[in-house]
């Protein structure tokens, strides 16, 4: 086992039950997490980060994917929504959280989005110029900037051929690294810790001003007295995942920062309530549509940075195109063939582009806890189902522009694509929802903020409203989808959060 930094604890140091107590408990330590505690504990007070998944360092990673899947998703990347068509969706289970899994896309949240907030939602504060040096904090710290040239790949060049060829407008991606070295791992990893996840920039700060972290800790309830949250209570996970000794933290400040799918179900396990009775409500998912276009050249698409560019001719539209290399392993568990010829796609690996499509949703689902686990409750809306039929039929039409020779299409019963007049074909025939195939790594909406307590879980700094000593700080509180990667939105909205946090401390402290 690699030696973790001083003040990281893990399952074998639990002997016993255990209590603890500190200014501030923070459950969940990615993007939201970690920034907030980061932020706290620089400011002085003690910062305790507690997280479900194990500490792994940087060493640990490797491109074996699916050893890397079992050590830091949860249930193995594979959990899906309930409803039609269902969702694949994602969640990281490690100290760094997902953000030590995602690609690395750092967008700054859309000033349209922003204003939406604003205006529908009576957010506080929340203009970009108001936003602007919350953003500008979280990008010296993550190093948000371009890929090297040298670090860009094959896949994503062929993207931007036919974004081209069909006069689209596309961007460069911004990323979270320092001189990336194009190894193409980061859903597993990053082997040289060129990106830099909140695992290897906030943590390291939290704990370089005393916070301490404690992983392989599962959080079961929040720890009431009254009307106030006094501290937390969990238990051990033992390599098996049974659950070991149990652990108490006290504290006058809880923050809940375990994403949008277990942020609503620790609250409704602990008998949270809000007027305005949405809690697990309110949740996005950005739906993912992918298609495998190959060609007669060789693509080699994990040589280089995942997703250099995005394209974003169709942005008002509410949805993107980028290029994402995906192991052999894993594309042939997901691409809609079988036998001979899912053998024959497989030999063509090395010349595959598996570009994929982010869609804005414009509908809603909900967060539902059965046995104290949180399910997702999602139905795609007939206007999405259309607009992801049409999106895919671009993207298509994109890839063919580029040179495909042919493209297996994520819809169940759809034929692979041989040419753009079988592009069009797509759009001419209604597919039904339940022929779909969709994923998403983006979890969004279900503790919303905004001005009106009977609107909304939480105020417009995070604060659980009727709950003392009670903050979220997650993709929870999006009033609604952004239609972008939402990592720095969420460590915008944790910066912003400490800071009204350390604006009003002494009345907390006080109250506690």
């Amino acid at each position: 086992m690699s030696a973790r930094p001083d003040r990281v604890f893990g399952r074998e140091d639990y002997r016993d039950d255990t209590v603890l107590d500190c200014d501030v408990v923070v459950v969940g330590s990615g993007a939201g997490g970690g920034v907030i505690a980061a932020e706290l504990a620089e400011a002085g007070l003690e910062v305790i980060v507690l997280e479900e998944g194990g500490y792994h360092p940087t060493s640990e990673f490797t491109p074996e994917a699916s050893a890397m899947i079992r050590m830091m998703y949860r249930d193995g990347g594979a959990a899906t929504t309930l409803g039609t068509p269902p969702v694949l969706f994602s969640e990281g289970r490690t100290v760094g959280g997902s953000t030590v899994i995602n690609g690395g896309m750092s967008w700054r949240t859309p000033e349209k989005i922003l204003e939406r907030w604003r205006t529908d939602d009576a957010v506080d504060r929340i203009t970009a110029p108001e936003m602007e040096r919350y953003f500008a904090r979280v990008e010296r710290f993550i190093s948000a900037g371009r890929q090297d040239p040298e670090t860009k790949s094959q896949d994503n060049e062929i993207l931007i051929r036919g974004a081209d060829k069909k006069g689209w407008g596309w961007i460069h991606n911004i990323r979270n690294q320092a001189h990336c070295a194009g190894t193409n791992n980061c859903a597993f990893g990053c082997p040289t810790a060129a990106k830099r996840s909140v695992l290897v920039s906030y943590l390291p700060r939290a704990l370089a001003f005393g916070a301490r972290v404690y992983s392989d800790l599962r959080v079961d309830k929040l720890i009431r007295r009254g009307g106030q949250v006094v501290g937390v209570r969990g238990r051990v996970v033992r390599e098996d995942n049974s659950l070991g000794a149990r652990v108490e933290v006290r504290a006058p400040l809880t923050v809940v920062a375990c994403g949008a799918m277990q942020t609503p179900a620790l609250l409704m396990r602990s008998g949270i309530r809000s007027r305005s009775r949405r809690i697990g409500t309110d949740l996005s998912l950005h739906p993912n549509t992918k298609v495998q276009a190959i060609f007669d050249e060789n693509v080699e698409g994990w040589k280089g940075v995942h997703q250099a560019y995005q394209v974003r001719q169709f942005q008002d539209e509410g949805f993107l195109f980028a290029a994402v290399n995906v192991p052999p392993g894993i594309l042939a568990m997901t691409v809609p063939h079988f036998g001979r010829e899912l053998m024959e796609m497989m030999r063509s690996y090395h010349r595959i582009v598996n570009a994929g499509l982010l869609l804005e949703d414009t509908t809603t689902g909900r967060i539902r806890t059965i046995g104290g686990r949180p399910f997702a409750f999602y139905e795609l809306s007939d206007h999405d189902a259309e607009r992801a039929v049409k999106a895919t039929a671009l993207l298509c039409e994109l890839l063919f522009a580029a040179g495909a020779k042919k493209i297996a299409s994520p819809f169940e019963g759809v034929p692979d694509l041989s040419s753009p007049d079988d592009v069009r074909k797509l759009t001419e025939h209604r597919i039904p929802k339940s022929a779909m195939e969709l994923f998403t790594v983006h979890i969004m909406g279900t503790a919303r903020m905004g001005g009106d307590p009977t609107r909304h879980v939480c105020d417009s700094y995070g604060k659980v409203y009727g709950t003392g000593g009670l903050y979220v700080s997650d993709a929870s509180l999006f009033p609604s989808p952004i239609g972008v990667n939402p990592m720095e939105t969420i460590m915008a909205l944790s910066t912003r959060n400490a800071e009204r946090i350390l604006d009003t401390q002494s009345v907390w402290r006080a109250a506690a």
